[in-house]
């Protein structure tokens, strides 16, 4: 039977874990066998650098803490290492983060994850993994609004070289009064 306090630094543990899944909007559970300590540094540097918190976690523990989180369907994945990846702010860094770890290191693998309190399946989790990060995302819908706004600039810039309005307004004028007569002595010899 363990002592008081030891049972009550792991209720600590769990209620703390609990926490900081209630607290983040994605997670990524992974199996972190066969990582050295220079890998593990360097992963660890890049989930932290993206605003992602990894911690290498006992199963029961994750358990009970998923448990008190409400978070379901955990439980089948959880043995062997464990280490858990929760981002409280974006949905994508822990899942594409871990993920390219997981293609180049073949014992690191993605068990599960969650999104929003829900546990996905691993077509989701890999999904997710594909998206490119937030910033590259806003910058790809601050292009596309971008472009109509770029491309009227660029008619009001045409319309300015060639003289302003009223050179365009005459260059359309002649445009059509060159077309006037061409069009007349079709007629006549129709008659």
């Amino acid at each position: 039977m363990p002592s008081t306090v030891i049972l009550e630094k792991k209720q600590a543990q769990v209620a703390a874990l609990a926490e900081r899944i209630k607290g983040s909007i994605a997670g990524v559970v992974v199996d972190y066998k066969g990582i050295n300590v220079e890998d593990d540094t360097k992963l660890r540097k890049e989930l932290r650098e993206a605003g992602v918190e990894y911690t290498v976690v006992k199963n029961t523990l994750l358990k009970r803490a998923a448990d008190a989180a409400g978070l379901e369907g955990l439980d089948d994945v959880l043995e062997g290492t464990t280490a858990i990846a929760t981002s409280a702010d974006d949905y994508v860094a822990s899942a594409r983060i871990l993920q390219k770890y997981a293609d180049t290191h073949p014992n690191f693998t993605l068990k599960s994850g969650f999104l929003d309190d829900e546990v996905i399946d691993m077509a989701k989790l890999q999904s997710l993994a594909k998206l490119p990060s937030r910033e590259v995302l806003l910058a790809t819908v601050c292009s596309v609004f971008s472009a109509p706004i770029a491309a009227f600039a660029r008619g009001v810039k045409a319309i300015v070289d060639k003289g302003g309005v009223e050179a365009c307004m005459q260059e359309k004028d002649s445009a059509e009064g060159a077309a006037s007569p061409e069009e007349a002595p079709a007629e006549e010899t129709a008659e």
